[in-house]
């Protein structure tokens, strides 16, 4: 069985420390037990796991909530010990790390897995608005169904769905809520008349050229207005009004909502990009960490990988499900007194879900180049049976596969 204490004792050592119980610490933790790793801890504050994946069809009206929740408890791997408490600040020379309630843990080796922060309080208004004033996210749980609502009661009017500019989970979400709310209002035949605008930063709909033609086409096809190189500035969820900045012109621009998907800012949790680990190259404080090896570049002790590792990759469970057997068996090589071996080439994928029953998936590396892993699927087109692996298959592999360490 698992051992799990609600605090620990002041400086006990540990072989391994993983800091985070989402998917990359739990994914890492599964495997590094499957390797016959001992004395494992896992410092996670939640007493729930959540699959984040399905909030956008949780948003989209196609999945209950309830569906991405499981008890921390069920998922911790047997033989790790689980410190239900928040990590506060690390010591990379002392090998140590803080916790919230005044105790500490010593270390051999380190995983950071703490994921990233919605920065809400960085837009101004957003805090206030969100959940009231026909405002929601599906990047909170809390929010999620909620989404929902607001489309459904949307006959006419404004709806706006933003992205902020810095790095987000899942790159694609902000547009993919979008393109589900499009089609049902299409559905509904109310979409002629609904303004739909997308306030993206980026000077094109995803980087990658074969996936950015398919998105263009499936804008066009519902009239979406996309604001590019501009960004969400503030809000104002009395006057249900946004402000616009648009960025190479220097203006602003006061942008009434009927309803607004709104993507907060998203950065390191704030003792990570106060310490010593963060990358002095990341705004945002992320951890820096060997693009390859996902090993930090100073303390050879630790390692990284997932939402909060500082890497030119997009920030997505499948990129997690790439980096952990990387991380998994890099660790074990140094613990063995070896280099780290295995590589990771900056695999990622966005399913993007394009209409109710469609879905494009989005597979690259490092370079941009697209890495289909389906070979008998042509996957640079929208289809069915990607939504119905998205919805149905793609969940339980994720319990019952990536956690346990055997996908």
């Amino acid at each position: 069985m698992s051992s799990r204490s609600g605090s620990a004792s002041p400086a006990r050592r540990h072989r391994v420390v993983i800091v985070g119980g989402g998917s990359a610490g739990v994914g890492v933790a599964a495997r590094l037990r499957r390797a016959g790793v001992e004395d494992i801890a896992l410092v996670e504050p939640s007493g729930t796991h959540w699959y984040q994946p399905l909030w956008t069809l949780v948003g989209g009206g196609q999945a209950p909530l309830a569906g991405s929740r499981r008890p921390q408890a069920s998922v911790v791997p047997r033989g790790v010990r689980w410190i239900r408490r928040a990590a506060t600040a690390v010591d990379p020379d002392a090998r140590t790390i803080a916790l919230e309630d005044g105790g500490q843990l010593a270390y051999d080796y380190l995983v950071l897995a703490a994921g990233l922060q919605l920065d809400w309080d960085a837009v101004p208004g957003l805090a206030e608005a969100v959940g009231r004033d026909r405002v929601s996210s599906n990047y909170a749980a809390a929010h999620a169904p909620r989404t929902w609502e607001l489309i459904r009661e949307l006959r006419s009017g404004t709806a706006v769905f933003t992205q902020p500019a810095t790095p987000v989970k899942c790159g694609g979400a902000p547009q993919k809520i979008m393109y589900l709310a499009a089609d049902h209002w299409r559905r509904r035949g109310v979409l002629a008349g609904i303004r739909v605008v997308f306030v993206l930063p980026e000077s094109e709909l995803f980087r990658v050229s074969p996936y950015r033609e398919i998105l263009e086409r499936v804008a066009s096809r519902y009239g979406v207005e996309v604001r590019f190189r501009s960004e969400m500035t503030a809000v104002d969820g009395d006057r249900r009004t946004l402000t616009v900045t648009d960025h190479p012109r220097g203006t602003t621009e006061d942008l009434p909502y009927d309803l607004l998907h709104a993507v907060p800012p998203q950065s390191a949790p704030d003792w990570i990009k106060a310490g010593p680990l963060a990358d002095p190259a990341s705004p945002q404080g992320f951890v820096a960490a060997d693009r390859h090896t996902l090993r930090h570049p100073v303390y050879d002790s630790v390692f990284a990988l997932g939402d909060i590792a500082h890497l030119p990759t997009s920030k997505t469970g499948a990129a997690v499900r790439a980096q952990a057997p990387v991380v998994a068996a890099n660790l074990v090589a140094v613990m063995n007194g070896r280099s780290p071996h295995r590589r990771y080439d900056g695999y990622t994928s966005c399913p993007l879900v394009t209409a109710r029953d469609r879905m494009l998936l989005a597979e690259f590396d490092y370079e941009l180049r697209p890495r289909p892993s389906f070979p008998l699927i042509d996957t640079f087109k929208e289809r069915r049976d990607m939504w119905v692996f998205k919805r149905y298959v793609l969940p339980p592999l994720y319990w019952h596969g990536m956690l346990t360490g055997r996908l």
